[in-house]
C-alpha cells in the first residue's frame, strides 16, 4: 500500500521536475492516457459555442418578428382609421339626404387665399 502512494507522488514529482526544468509535460504518453478526456472537453466546448450561436440566431429572429408585428399593427390601425372615416363620411351623406339639405361634395379641394 505504501508503494502505491510513493508511485503516485513520484509521478506528480516527475511532472513538477519536468516543468521546473523547462521540459513539457505534454508528451505522447500524456495524450494516450488522457485522449478521451481531451476529446470530451473539446466536444463540450464546441457544443457550448454552437448553443450560444443558436441562441443569438433565435434572438435575432425574435427581434425581426417583433418589428414585423409592430409594422402589421400600424397597418391595421391605419386601415381601421380609413374604414371609420369612410363610415362617417357615408353616414353624413345619408343624413344630408334624409334631411333634404342641398349640400354637395366639392369636386375641388379647398385652397388658401393669399394676401398680396
Amino acid at each position: 500500500m505504501a508503494k502505491g502512494k510513493n508511485k503516485n507522488s513520484g509521478t506528480n514529482n516527475g511532472l513538477f521536475k519536468r516543468w521546473a526544468q523547462g521540459r513539457s509535460f505534454l508528451t505522447l504518453d500524456f495524450f494516450r492516457r488522457n485522449g478521451f478526456y481531451i476529446i470530451g472537453i473539446t466536444v463540450l466546448i464546441m457544443m457550448n459555442i454552437s448553443k450560444k450561436y443558436e441562441y443569438q440566431d433565435c434572438l435575432q429572429e425574435v427581434i425581426n418578428l417583433n418589428a414585423e408585428l409592430n409594422d402589421v399593427r400600424t397597418d391595421c390601425v391605419n386601415a381601421s382609421a380609413k374604414f371609420n372615416s369612410k363610415i362617417r363620411e357615408s353616414e353624413m351623406k345619408q343624413l344630408i339626404d334624409t334631411c333634404h339639405i342641398d349640400l354637395l361634395t366639392p369636386d375641388q379641394p379647398p385652397y388658401k387665399l393669399s394676401e398680396k
